[in-house]
C-alpha cells in the first residue's frame, strides 16, 4: 500500500460513534480503514505490537449485524486500541519484554467492559519494558516515534497508544498510568489523557497494579472522547482491592465548572537527580494559566507541600511492581540489564520497606491535601521538558537513565502515590513544533470537575483542530 492509498485518518470517538448511529458508515468500513492505516504505519510509526485483523473484522461484522437488529451500545462497532500490558483472550501480553509468552485465556476486566460497550479492539500498542520509562522503544520491538516528529519519542510508557491516536490510526486508545504513563505521552502528542481516581477502573486480573500506583486511563484528541472511553471502562468487580462508587464523567463535558480557585504551581517535587523546568514549557503553562484567568477563574500562585517523603513512598511500590512482573517471565535474563537491576531492588524492598511505604500514604494525602483547603484545582506542567529524542536512554546505565527520565518527567508521579485524578491538557508547542502539556490535578473523586474544566479550556484553545503532518 502506498502512502496515497492509505485512508484518511479517523474521526474522533464521539464523531465515529455518531456516524455509526446515523448509518453513514459501517463498523466493517471503519475497522478495515483503521487496520489499513495501522499496517501502513507499522514500519515507520511503529505504534502496534499486535494487530488483530481477522478477529477485528469478524467482530466488526457482528457489530453491524447487531445494529441491523436494532441493538445499541455506546461504542458499538468503534475501533479502539489498548496498551500491551492488558490481556485479550487469545493474544499474548508482553509489556515491552522479550521472550516467549503464552496466549492469555481470558480478557482483562477492562477489555470485557470495552466489549460490553461494543468496541472492536483492533490491536495492542507498544510500551516501554515493564512500563518503567517515559520513552517507548527497545532493541526487541524498535522505537515508537512521535507523529509530530519522527526523531522524538511520543513518551511512555503508553507511547504506542498515544502515537496511534495522535496519528489518527484509531479514534481513541487505552493506556495505563503508574508514574504519568498516560499523562506524559498525552502531553508530548497534543492529546487529552486522563489518570482517573484509583479504583475507578478495575485492574483485574490483578487486585491492584504496581501496589496501587497504576490505573488504566484513556488517550484521545478531545475531552469528550476521553470521557466517553473512561465511562465505558469504569467500574469494579469482585476481587478488586480498590473500589469507587459509579459516576458518569461524560455528563461533565460542556457543563459550566463555575468559578474555580486554581493553584498555579511550577514547584518541582523532590528527586535525587538534577532537574530544571524548560523555559518554553514554563511559558506555555503560564499562558494556559492566563487562559484560565480569562475564562473567569481565580488563579493563584501556590504549591502542594510534597516534602521529601514522596520518593521514599514511590520507590518501593514501583520497584516491587517491576519485580512482580519480571518474576512472571519465562526467562528474566532476556530483559534489559536496567530492568534486572530494578527487579532486584524491588525484591529487596518487597518486605518492610513496601509495607512502610503503603502505611505512609494517608499521611502524604493529608499533607498534600491541605492545598485543597484553599483551592479547587492544581495546575502544573505535565513534564519539565519537551519530548526527548527517541534514543535518549539507549545504551545508558541505570543511574544515567534515571537522570534523563527524572529531568524530563518529575511532575506526574506524586498523584500516583496519592491515587487522585489528573488530566493532561495540551498547552501548545515549542518553537520547534513539539507538543507540551499541562495537568489539572484534583482531590478524591474530582474527575467531573477536572473534565468540565478541561472541556472549557478546549473550547477556548481548540487544540483538537491541530494535527501533525502525515509522514508515516
Amino acid at each position: 500500500m502506498t502512502t496515497h492509498d492509505v485512508p484518511a485518518r479517523s474521526a474522533g470517538l464521539t464523531d465515529t460513534a455518531a456516524a455509526l448511529d446515523t448509518g453513514t458508515t459501517t463498523s466493517v468500513e471503519l475497522v478495515r480503514d483503521a487496520l489499513d492505516r495501522i499496517d501502513a504505519s507499522r514500519s515507520t510509526l511503529n505504534a502496534f505490537r499486535v494487530v488483530r485483523r481477522e478477529a477485528a473484522l469478524a467482530e466488526a461484522a457482528e457489530a453491524d449485524r447487531r445494529r441491523a437488529r436494532g441493538e445499541h451500545a455506546p461504542l458499538l462497532g468503534v475501533p479502539i486500541a489498548i496498551k500491551d500490558d492488558t490481556d485479550i483472550a487469545g493474544e499474548t501480553t508482553v509489556f515491552g519484554c522479550p521472550g516467549d509468552f503464552p496466549a492469555r485465556q481470558h480478557d482483562a476486566e477492562v477489555v470485557r467492559r470495552l466489549r460490553d460497550a461494543g468496541a472492536v479492539v483492533v490491536g495492542k500498542t507498544h510500551s516501554s519494558e515493564v512500563g518503567q520509562w517515559p520513552l517507548t522503544g527497545n532493541p526487541t520491538y524498535g522505537h515508537t516515534r512521535n507523529p509530530w516528529s519522527r526523531d522524538h519519542t511520543p513518551g511512555g510508557s503508553s507511547g504506542g497508544s498515544a502515537a496511534a491516536v495522535a496519528a489518527g490510526l484509531v479514534p481513541a486508545a487505552l493506556g495505563s498510568d503508574g508514574a504519568g504513563s498516560v499523562r506524559i505521552p498525552a502531553a508530548w502528542t497534543n492529546l487529552v489523557g486522563i489518570k482517573p481516581q484509583r479504583g475507578r477502573i478495575s485492574m483485574w486480573p490483578h487486585p491492584e497494579a504496581f501496589h496501587g500506583l497504576t490505573t488504566h486511563g484513556p488517550l484521545a484528541r478531545t475531552v469528550a472522547d476521553a470521557a466517553l472511553l473512561l465511562d465505558a471502562v469504569s467500574g469494579n468487580r469482585p476481587g478488586d482491592l480498590h473500589r469507587r462508587d459509579p459516576m458518569r464523567v461524560s455528563d461533565a463535558v460542556g457543563r459550566d465548572p463555575g468559578r474555580l480557585r486554581i493553584a498555579f504551581s511550577l514547584k518541582l517535587p523532590f528527586t535525587a537527580t538534577p532537574r530544571r523546568l524548560d523555559p518554553q514549557v514554563r511559558t506555555r503553562t503560564a499562558a494556559l494559566a492566563t487562559t484560565l484567568r480569562d475564562l473567569g477563574h481565580e488563579v493563584v500562585l501556590a504549591d502542594p507541600d510534597y516534602g521529601i517523603m514522596f520518593g521514599l513512598d514511590f520507590l518501593p511500590r514501583s520497584m516491587a511492581g517491576i519485580y512482580d512482573w519480571v518474576s512472571t517471565l519465562s526467562d528474566p535474563s532476556l530483559v534489559d540489564p536496567r530492568t534486572r537491576t530494578n527487579a532486584h531492588t524491588g525484591k529487596l524492598l518487597h518486605g518492610l520497606p513496601l509495607r512502610a511505604a503503603r502505611a505512609a500514604e494517608p499521611r502524604l494525602r493529608r499533607r498534600v491535601g491541605r492545598i485543597f483547603d484553599r483551592v479547587d484545582v492544581v495546575l502544573t506542567p505535565t513534564t519539565a521538558t519537551p519530548p526527548p529524542p527517541i534514543d535518549a536512554i539507549d545504551g545508558l546505565g541505570g543511574w544515567a537513565t534515571d537522570k534523563v527520565i527524572t529531568a524530563a518527567c518529575p511532575y506526574a508521579w506524586p498523584w500516583n502515590v496519592l491515587g487522585w485524578p489528573g488530566v493532561n491538557v495540551p498547552a501548545g508547542f515549542t518553537d520547534d513544533g513539539l507538543p507540551v502539556g499541562a495537568q489539572l490535578l484534583g482531590h478524591d473523586d474530582s474527575e467531573p470537575m477536572l473534565v468540565s474544566l478541561a472541556a472549557q479550556l478546549e473550547s477556548a484553545l481548540l487544540w483538537h483542530e491541530q494535527s501533525p503532518a502525515r509522514w508515516w
